[in-house]
């Protein structure tokens, strides 16, 4: 329905201000066709972030998701008009157009978000923990009392009829943490019993997740392979890479400048810094920043945890890492082949040596190239754990897709127009935060 309104704004705005104002005036079905392509258009954007996953987002998320989707369709849609006109046409229908889009979808969130509660109302849950590690996810399901609701928890050191008997008195229950075997034995019961399981994955269940199904005879098989991208994935990535950044760099050019102005002019400073990085197997490189702190911000050689007050920050600085003006640089090593648009986020040496002490698997994410952005930044927020990004670069790395690459290119574009609590990150490395005690991952 939404769709049929965003459509109909356009193809009144299409009929009354541009279809008799080109040099060829469509006939019926060019204008027919030219609405249709609106349409796909803001259905795509719509799919790329999000906008459709009523329900699943919070208001303000999916409401930021479908202004940003609303504002590149209208845009692309602006300059295709324009291709039509052989000119710039005039933009005010186009703006005006955005403007009543932003507010049918204002009102359409509000509305949708209210009659989905009503239908849908929060599922009562139970978790079954084995750790203390389970206290974090279920502060974070506690945070969308819209869509869960934990009524009881219960360890998995208790009798198994005593567990069973709890999880059939809620609509499911949330494993957290506990040993595979029983993990399987619950899960099968919640199969056969029809009782929804959310599931904290291990890392042998994301590796398991990007598996290629294979028949041998009669016998189904799973082969993961287990050497992140094969050579054809890899080529297109790297032709990718070259094209994005080459662009990238000419429209970032003038931000670049600016800020390396500002900076200057702040406290005569130096405008870069590089530091050495880890990339695809291990391999050091230099990693090229906007510099948003003060010279010398960590003299005693240690990384020191950012925090959004830090005296060590700039006045500039603030301003650049809100907008993640300061990663720009990284275009060069992009360029240059040590990093990829999208990839995991490159670690410090030594930082990486510190978390393979409680995560031996920590080395895992450097199957691929060191990324500008990735699915670990455009989902995560400010406290999530290390383990938890590194699980989520997994993720990634197991279900590589140019398509991918484009919906985590276009989130980003999300996070730095609609900034908010970012990962502590400072410009030497990020601090070992709290990995949990887990010298291994309890796959027994």
């Amino acid at each position: 329905m939404l769709m049929g309104l965003l459509t109909g704004i356009f193809a009144f705005v299409w009929y009354r201000y541009y279809s008799e104002t080109i040099v060829l005036p469509y006939y019926r079905r060019g204008n027919w066709v030219l609405i249709g392509i609106y349409c796909l258009l803001i259905t795509l954007f719509f799919k790329a972030y999000g906008g459709f996953k009523l329900g699943y987002l919070k208001k303000t998320d999916m409401l930021y998701s479908q202004l940003i989707s609303m504002a590149c369709a209208n845009f692309v849609t602006y300059m295709l008009i324009s291709l039509i006109g052989r000119d710039f046409m005039n933009p005010m229908p186009v703006v005006l157009m955005t403007l009543v889009d932003f507010g049918v979808i204002a009102m359409w969130t509000v509305l949708t978000g209210k009659l989905y509660f009503v239908i849908y109302p929060p599922r009562r849950l139970i978790i079954l923990y084995g750790s203390h590690q389970a206290a974090s996810l279920v502060l974070k399901m506690s945070q969308r009392v819209d869509k869960y609701m934990i009524c009881e928890s219960v360890s998995v050191t208790e009798e198994p009829e005593k567990i069973r008997e709890l999880i059939l008195k809620y609509e499911g229950v949330i494993i957290c943490d506990i040993p595979a075997e029983q993990r399987n034995d619950y899960l099968k019961f919640c199969f056969e019993r029809s009782v929804r399981a959310y599931i904290a994955p291990k890392i042998s269940d994301i590796i398991i997740r990007g598996a290629d199904d294979i028949r041998l005879f009669d016998t189904p098989l799973l082969l993961c392979r287990n050497y992140g991208l094969d050579f054809e994935q890899r080529f297109v990535k790297r032709i990718f890479d070259i094209v994005f950044s080459a662009i990238a760099l000419v429209a970032a050019l003038p931000f670049m400048l600016v800020a390396a102005v500002a900076i200057k002019l702040c406290d005569r400073g130096p405008v870069f810094y590089k530091q050495k990085r880890l990339t695809i197997d291990g391999k050091e490189f230099d990693v090229y920043k906007l510099r948003s702190m003060i010279v010398d911000a960590e003299k005693d050689g240690r990384p020191q945890l950012a925090s959004e007050e830090d005296s060590r920050i700039t006045p500039v600085g603030r301003v650049i890492r809100k907008f993640r003006l300061d990663e720009l640089p990284q275009l060069f090593n992009i360029l240059k082949g040590d990093m990829s648009v999208v990839g995991p986020r490159p670690e410090r040496p030594e930082l990486t040596d510190e978390y393979k002490e409680q995560m031996p698997e920590f080395d895992f994410r450097l199957k691929v190239k060191a990324g500008l952005t990735g699915y670990a930044q455009v989902t995560g927020v400010y406290d999530t754990s290390p383990y938890d990004k590194l699980k989520m670069d997994l993720m990634y790395i197991e279900n590589y897709s140019v398509r991918m690459d484009l919906q985590i290119i276009l989130m980003t574009l999300k996070t730095m127009l609609f900034p908010g609590k970012t990962n502590a990150e400072t410009e030497e490395g990020v601090l070992p935060a709290q990995t949990g005690n887990r010298k291994e991952e309890n796959d027994k």
